[in-house]
């Protein structure tokens, strides 16, 4: 295992993974958009607001949880959550809009737009963008409107206007190149609050840097409460940030396990997954260079998840990176065993999970039942499944898992 440097180079690369490949259009603004990161990095007033935010709005630090029954009935490792369910607005992805959102104030842009999958980012950046009156549009495929009609709503009802793609697949692939579009043409006035650890430098590596507070906390409340470090740490992985914000500050420490969970959907075929890593090459999309799934003419491949923020034909360059070293290990998960942890969380702990997260679950399930009891699973709880209660229930009925039935 090679380990690598914590930032990327002065060209945005991570080794071989990341940079830019955009049009010139926006260039600018990737440029002012990493001076004035770099800068908030030793602002001191930045820091404090930010962190008073993350605070007493988002309700920082989110807790760990033991999951007593869980753990009993398999009868291996111990599992604990890390709860950024508790998180204000239900997800991880406050972190990010929140620190983004300032940014864009620092810049003087009072319209943001944004991209969304689960419609958790959406509805994250709608929630930043009320808090600081800011003008707020998201871009969301028409497939993920349709299941996660519940933070539609929200995310109009915090005064964001929703633009639904009908292009393509319809998911969040076509969402972030609508997205990017609009930014094309909007750049003077505009900033694009990238949702996750992908898309053009600087947002990999600053999506990830606003993330790893979930990292950071882990570290001391593990130390603090179970009186170490865990054995391994499971996150699900999209296109990566909640996995990138809880692996990171965990790279210090090699001898914890660190890895990442991928849909794989229903079978290996094209089409019919999300595990970028297991069957993706080196290639570009939305800007930064890493492994993409791409089908025999080098094109960008359908996906499928039942997890519409899995549902992404690529992954964040650093993960790209982290998985050619050998410091971080990606595997994937079928709908069938994440509908089962869905399920299983739900019923033993009284913690709904949201469709993505249970990814990381299943897998951590059957990780502990192959190691001893006094080792320690930490699962990334990145979400909450409210969001998902219409769509598990079409599914697991699909599947005939309908818990009563």
């Amino acid at each position: 295992m090679s380990l690598l440097p914590t930032q990327p180079d002065s060209s945005g690369a991570f080794g071989d993974f990341g940079g830019r490949y955009v049009p010139e259009t926006i260039i600018a603004a990737l440029d002012q958009l990493e001076q004035e990161w770099n800068a908030s990095r030793s602002d001191d007033q930045f820091q404090l607001e930010l962190a008073a935010l993350l605070k007493d709005y988002v309700g920082r630090s989110t807790p760990i949880t033991f999951c007593p029954n869980l753990t009993s009935d398999i009868g291996g490792a111990a599992i604990w959550l890390k709860r950024e369910d508790l998180a204000h607005t239900g997800a991880h992805k406050i972190n990010n809009t929140i620190a983004q959102a300032l940014l864009a104030i620092r810049m003087g842009k009072k319209r943001i737009i944004a991209e969304t999958g689960a419609g958790q980012h959406g509805v994250a950046t709608a929630t930043a963008c009320a808090r600081f009156g800011l003008e707020c549009e998201v871009y969301m495929g028409a497939e993920d409107v349709r299941r996660q009609a519940l933070n539609v709503f929200r995310m109009k009802l915090m005064g964001a206007k929703v633009h639904v793609v009908e292009d393509g697949s319809r998911t969040l692939k076509d969402a972030t190149n609508a997205a990017m579009r609009d930014w094309m043409g909007s750049v003077e006035h505009t900033h694009y609050i990238i949702g996750s650890v992908v898309g053009p430098h600087p947002f990999p590596a600053m999506v990830r840097d606003f993330q790893s507070v979930i990292g950071r906390e882990t570290i001391s409340q593990s130390l603090e409460t179970i009186g170490k470090l865990p054995d391994c740490v499971v996150a699900c992985v999209g296109g990566g940030s909640n996995a990138a914000g809880i692996f990171h500050p965990f790279l210090e420490h090699p001898e914890v396990e660190l890895i990442g969970i991928e849909a794989g959907g229903r079978g290996e075929g094209e089409g019919d997954h999300a595990a970028t890593m297991s069957h993706g090459a080196p290639g570009v999309l939305h800007g930064s260079r890493s492994y993409v799934l791409q089908d025999s003419d080098g094109q960008t491949s359908t996906v499928h998840s039942c997890s519409a923020g899995l549902d992404y034909p690529g992954v964040g360059p650093e993960h790209a990176a982290w998985h050619v070293s050998g410091q971080v290990t990606y595997r994937s998960v079928t709908d069938e065993a994440a509908l089962k942890a869905f399920c299983q969380l739900s019923e033993r702990e009284g913690i709904m999970p949201a469709l993505e997260t249970s990814h990381a679950l299943a897998a951590a399930v059957e990780l502990a039942a192959g190691r001893s009891s006094d080792e320690v699973l930490m699962v990334n709880l990145s979400g909450r499944g409210d969001k998902d209660v219409t769509e598990a229930q079409r599914l697991l009925e699909d599947h005939d898992m309908l818990p009563g039935s």
